[in-house]
């Protein structure tokens, strides 16, 4: 049963969102960012200071969880245009590294759609479009996909479509056959309702899933 969830980047978007999602359930986080120190702490909810890049902080941040949510994400630039992108793939490098020595075993990954081999459920108009806006981005994503799978973890890779500031609904689609997958939208509010499921409920273990609206 899961008690308390590690979530990298609780301080902004679906990490943030997944945070809150989780104590609605009764589900303790530890939520970890740089500027954690902007998080009001409760019963449920210990920030936790730290740089994602940095083992020591990881390791002290992994110590008494049972599962682990990545959300970390960049801020978006015109610099991404030509800058390469290297967060997710080192970052992703410590996290794996720690979770072999020191546990949990369980891991849900947030990409995003074209990231990993669901790039080739793109049509050639999207996927054109997509890798010229955020080719940079993801080809660390890539990167960091291809890791997660050659891991003797308890993985889970969750590709949302399009992100939207809507309200949650639920009534969102979890598509795990490559067969499936396609574009659309979905809120980051649901994307972080999966998130817990898929920890609380042990969904899509070794697997990665598209979800869209």
């Amino acid at each position: 049963m899961t008690q308390k969830i590690l979530i990298l980047g609780a301080t902004s978007g679906i990490g943030k969102l997944a945070m809150h999602e989780a104590a609605s359930r009764g589900i303790s986080v530890r939520a970890f960012a740089r500027s954690a120190d902007d998080l009001t702490a409760t019963d449920l909810i210990e920030p936790f200071k730290g740089d994602a890049l940095e083992a020591d902080d990881i390791a002290r941040a992994l110590d008494g969880v049972d599962a682990v949510i990545y959300a970390l994400g960049i801020t978006e630039s015109v610099s991404m245009l030509w800058k390469e992108v290297t967060l997710f793939s080192k970052s992703t490098e410590v996290l794996l590294t720690q979770m072999a020595q020191i546990g949990p075993k369980r891991l849900v990954v947030v990409t995003g759609f074209g990231a990993g081999r669901s790039k080739d459920a793109m049509s050639f108009l999207e996927r054109t479009g997509h890798r010229a806006i955020l080719g940079k981005p993801y080809a660390d994503k890539d990167r960091q996909e291809a890791m997660i799978m050659d891991s003797d973890l308890d993985w889970t890779i969750v590709r949302p479509v399009i992100l939207t500031n809507n309200a949650k609904t639920t009534k969102y689609r979890v598509l795990d056959n490559a067969a499936s997958w396609r574009n659309g939208l979905i809120s980051r509010a649901d994307v972080a309702h999966y998130l817990i499921d898929a920890v609380a409920d042990d969904k899509a273990v070794r697997t990665d899933v598209v979800l869209a609206r």
